[in-house]
């Protein structure tokens, strides 16, 4: 038999920079990484919600620096994924995370510029950040890339044609480039969450929120961002090294139910 090979759970010292850190499962991820003991590049298109993680993540004794990010802006994101490398001397993780609610129906005359940026923000900027860090990335001893899609890259709901589609696209991009990149050990990864607590879905009446976890998830609630975090997490450590091109819906069990 072959030798048992005692494989690394920890993330302590490697860096990973977030998009999107500033609120709901971006801030959960960021903290995750952070007590964890990584070097946290917490991004976000919001500088003061972006600082303002780092601070909670350096006042619980971790180690993080706030970038402001528009990743929708190609030079942005190579400044900014450079300036990380610089600033923690390397790049290990990234996690595409950013992400926005477009919620437009097909002949509105607001179509277009909803399905442009959508598609800018959710789909073009994964390859985008993931090129400008792939210099980095071949460096690390453990390089991984997770994407953040949702459960309407595995099913649809009216008048979000443009978020499914782009939800979609990352689902189909992790798959591509966990084949093109595998020889050289860069994981790719996709985590699709089902009905999250963030501030998106805080517009929602609560007694709403109840009636729907309860018809469609099998939990029967909704989920905390710290529960897709955590699933985050898992697919970066260095053990999880055979885990690759994989599309996993953190959604309680929303898409397995039928009824």
């Amino acid at each position: 038999m072959p030798e048992f090979k005692q494989l690394s759970r920890s993330v302590r010292g490697s860096t990973v920079l977030v998009t999107g850190a500033a609120s709901g499962m971006g801030r959960a991820t960021a903290r995750v990484f952070g007590a964890e003991g990584a070097n946290v590049a917490v991004t976000d298109y919001d500088p003061d919600g972006a600082q303002a993680v780092a601070r909670e993540i350096t006042a619980s004794g971790g180690s993080a620096q706030a970038w402001k990010l528009d990743v929708a802006d190609a030079k942005e994101i190579s400044r900014v994924v450079d300036d990380v490398a610089a600033h923690f001397g390397g790049l290990d993780i990234v996690v595409n995370n950013a992400g926005i609610s477009v919620r437009v129906a097909i002949d509105d005359e607001s179509y277009e510029d909803a399905w442009a940026k959508g598609i800018a923000v959710m789909l073009t900027a994964h390859p985008r950040i993931i090129r400008a860090a792939l210099p980095h990335l071949r460096k690390s001893k453990s390089p991984r890339i997770v994407n953040i899609a949702s459960t309407e890259a595995l099913g649809a709901t009216a008048l979000h044609s443009p978020y499914s589609a782009a939800k979609g696209g990352v689902a189909s991009l992790t798959r591509s480039l966990a084949v093109e990149l595998g020889r050289e050990g860069i994981t790719v990864n996709c985590i699709c969450p089902g009905p999250i607590r963030t501030a998106i879905t805080d517009r929602i009446p609560e007694e709403h929120k109840t009636i729907y976890a309860r018809r469609r998830t099998a939990l029967g609630r909704y989920g905390d961002p710290e529960e897709v975090a955590h699933m985050t997490l898992s697919l970066c450590l260095p053990a999880a090294s055979f885990l690759t091109g994989a599309v996993i819906p953190v959604d309680g069990g929303l898409m397995a139910r039928n009824a």
